[in-house]
């Protein structure tokens, strides 16, 4: 084969993983009745992506994602309570600033909440299921690599932005690849944020010793 059907099939074997990673949140979510079931599966999808992206290709994806959904099953339910949480304020926020009549000084705390939240949801999961930790320490870590790493919140934004921009007018696109596409880039991005962290904890350790 060579180096074209070679970088080919690379191509269209990432598009079948992403797809049926797709296809299996979906009915996972489904089996869970929707409520119960979106974040361990979601949790699933975030822990077989992680695996992808560090060369660790699971042997059986369908395996992978049914053990990943039933051992953090209650586990991430509970996450998904302040996931909820945090989603609601945020709509709220929206629904004032629609229903406002004029732009007041108080926009400023409540745009600066829901982008602050936003960044900090996308670090959650990719937290979560990275470090394997409880639930608080998932959030205050979530929350504490968000404030340290401006640049690749900046870049996970972009990339949002940009494949909602395709998925407007490609809307199959987001049916197809939605939550492959951005759990690949949020754990992407956040796998550089999680080895910044790391290099920077081991010059410290090193000249504290």
């Amino acid at each position: 084969m060579n180096l074209f059907g070679s970088q080919l099939y690379r191509i269209m074997e990432w598009i079948t993983r992403f797809a049926f990673l797709q296809v299996l949140w979906i009915v996972f979510t489904v089996l869970g009745l929707g409520v119960f079931g979106l974040f361990p599966a979601t949790t699933a999808a975030f822990s077989i992506m992680r695996n992808w992206i560090l060369g660790n290709p699971d042997t059986s994806t369908l395996k992978s994602f049914t053990h990943y959904f039933k051992a953090e099953f209650w586990k991430s339910n509970r996450l998904g309570i302040f996931v909820t949480m945090i989603i609601f304020l945020i709509c709220l926020n929206i629904y004032y600033i629609q229903w406002s009549s004029t732009f007041t000084w108080t926009y400023i705390p409540l745009f600066s909440f829901m982008l602050i939240s936003l960044l900090w949801l996308m670090y959650l999961f990719p937290v979560f299921v990275h470090f394997e930790l409880p639930i608080f320490q998932s959030l205050k870590n979530a929350f504490l690599i968000m404030l340290i790493s401006p640049v690749q919140s900046l870049w996970m934004v972009l990339s949002l932005i940009s494949f909602a921009v395709i998925v407007r007018y490609l809307p199959a696109l987001g049916f197809i690849f939605g939550i492959s596409s951005y759990s690949f880039i949020t754990m992407w991005l956040s796998l550089h944020t999680f080895r910044k962290v790391d290099h920077i904890k081991a010059a410290r350790n090193s000249n504290g010793s």
